[in-house]
């Protein structure tokens, strides 16, 4: 198995209230993608292989990053959180956050219920999503040399869940504390995927960059 290094996308259109709104990198995303691509070449960080979701975002900060061949994969594509947000409010009557601090609260009801199956008609069912981040990550982590693995918060926080079998609330916890452009990376011990490094951004480690350390 091969170690797996996954970043989280830059910045997005963060005052979105829909997916597509949402899914383009905001200049300052941009920016923290081209810092964080200077510091891998600065480091002798080298990948053999460079995967990203397809969604715009991901692809925009691998792109930032100094990637122009990128293996494109649906199955690293991001939960529709928009989506179940909706349903959550048309179903239950909680509205969607419009910053921060509703949203650190929002998060952990919408991943149980969706989990426990009581969101109706989701795109995927939480169950989905899961397989989905499990089988990728282990058929990435089966092929030859390091891997680099572009994608969003979300999904990195179910592959941290698959590989070190966490529960729910520690799972929404974690979401919430991912950086943008923040690194992981999951380490083949025996024949599982251990989680050896989470949320680092070195890239962003200046005083003069603390501004640019974003959550959304």
């Amino acid at each position: 198995m091969s170690q797996l290094t996954l970043v989280r996308h830059g910045q997005a259109n963060n005052t979105a209230q829909d997916e597509h709104g949402y899914d383009a990198l905001s200049d300052l995303g941009h920016q923290q993608a081209a810092w964080l691509g200077d510091y891998f070449t600065a480091s002798g960080e080298t990948f053999e292989r460079v995967y990203s979701g397809t969604m715009r975002r991901h692809r925009e900060t691998a792109a930032s990053m100094g990637h122009e061949r990128v293996i494109e994969d649906a199955r690293l594509n991001e939960v529709a959180y928009f989506d179940l947000a909706q349903k959550m409010h048309d179903q239950f009557g909680i509205k969607q956050p419009t910053g921060r601090e509703e949203f650190i609260e929002h998060l952990p009801l919408v991943f149980t219920a969706w989990r426990d199956g009581q969101i109706e008609n989701a795109l995927e069912t939480f169950q989905a999503f899961e397989d989905r981040v499990d089988e990728v990550l282990h058929e990435i982590a089966a092929g030859e040399g390091r891997a680099l693995i572009v994608t969003s918060g979300g999904f990195i926080s179910m592959g941290i869940r698959v590989a070190m079998g966490l529960e729910i609330g520690s799972m929404a916890r974690m979401a919430l504390a991912i950086m943008n452009t923040s690194v992981h990376q999951l380490h083949p011990i025996g024949a599982a995927l251990s989680l050896t490094q989470f949320n680092a951004v070195p890239h962003l480690a200046d005083p003069s960059r603390e501004t640019s350390r974003t959550f959304v």
